[in-house]
């Protein structure tokens, strides 16, 4: 299994709107990046992820799991980008703040801290088990 993380603004998809969407879960839909494509191409079903809240909060607050593999977005005409379906798995106790990641001396090099702008990036297995350890806290 791999992890991963999945930034959104919350005034357009919030952790709330994700946990109503329930099991059937919903399409991760929108980007426009090659390598945040790139990394939902990738994705295995079950592969974990954080969601992340950017822009308003800028904090880590829940877990999401791949519940449909890659296909092309609805939400373009253009055959270049595809997503996959994310449903809910479970809010974290307690969220991990952006400012709590970056000084973490084991989270340096962890893509929210160190390409803070990507959308869609990897997560280690440490780095997943310090936040998660970080939100027990």
């Amino acid at each position: 299994m791999a992890f991963w993380l999945f930034k959104s603004e919350p005034a357009s998809w919030s952790w709330q709107n994700q946990l109503a969407r329930g099991a059937m879960g919903e399409e991760w839909s929108g980007i426009r990046n090659y390598q945040a494509r790139n990394n939902m191409r990738m994705m295995q079903l079950g592969d974990q992820g954080f969601f992340y809240h950017s822009n308003q909060g800028k904090e880590i607050v829940g877990v999401v799991a791949v519940c449909a593999l890659s296909a092309p977005d609805s939400t373009s005409d253009d055959p270049r980008w595809d997503c996959i379906q994310l449903k809910a798995i479970a809010p974290l106790k307690r969220p991990v703040s952006l400012q709590s990641c970056k000084a973490h001396p084991n989270l340096q090099n962890m893509a929210l801290v160190a390409f803070s702008r990507l959308s869609v990036q990897p997560v280690t297995k440490s780095e997943w088990d310090i936040i998660i350890a970080m939100s027990l806290t």
